[in-house]
């Protein structure tokens, strides 16, 4: 069974680095950073009886806005539905009642965040993003 929790101090920021450093959108993470986004954020671990198996954290105002960052699921448990029980467990918490938007972007897995209540922006042509020019060179680099 696994067990969703989010207390921080059972978070293994080691092997959360690991994965956030190998994935796609942030691809060699220095783990300082990742600790930053760690300490800013709303973090929800997934744990096994061998350790950490998931992870997903959200920025939010915990009033107007919540955006749902670095999703991940270990490959020993992917495919069970871990990634839309750590999505869920955010949108259906009673800290997050009210929010009026949660964002995520995703390139993969629009299905799983389907089933959660996702879907394309309804107004696209309003948002708009600024990058800094690492990360734009790092996207550009990966089309």
């Amino acid at each position: 069974m696994i067990e969703l929790s989010d207390d921080k101090a059972r978070l293994d920021i080691g092997r959360i680095h690991g994965w956030l450093a190998s994935s796609y959108w942030s691809p060699g993470i220095a783990r300082g950073l990742v600790e930053r986004a760690i300490a800013g954020s709303h973090c929800l671990g997934a744990y096994a009886e061998g350790g950490q198996v998931g992870f997903a954290r959200v920025i939010t105002d915990y009033a107007t806005f919540a955006w749902i960052a670095d999703v991940w699921v270990d490959d020993s448990v992917r495919g069970q539905g871990l990634g839309r029980s750590l999505t869920r467990w955010f949108v259906e918490h009673p800290d997050f009642a009210g929010i009026r938007r949660f964002g995520l972007v995703t390139k993969d897995a629009h299905g799983v965040y389907a089933e959660v209540g996702f879907a394309p922006l309804a107004r696209p042509d309003r948002f708009m993003e600024r990058m800094s020019p690492e990360y734009a060179m790092l996207l550009a680099s990966q089309s």
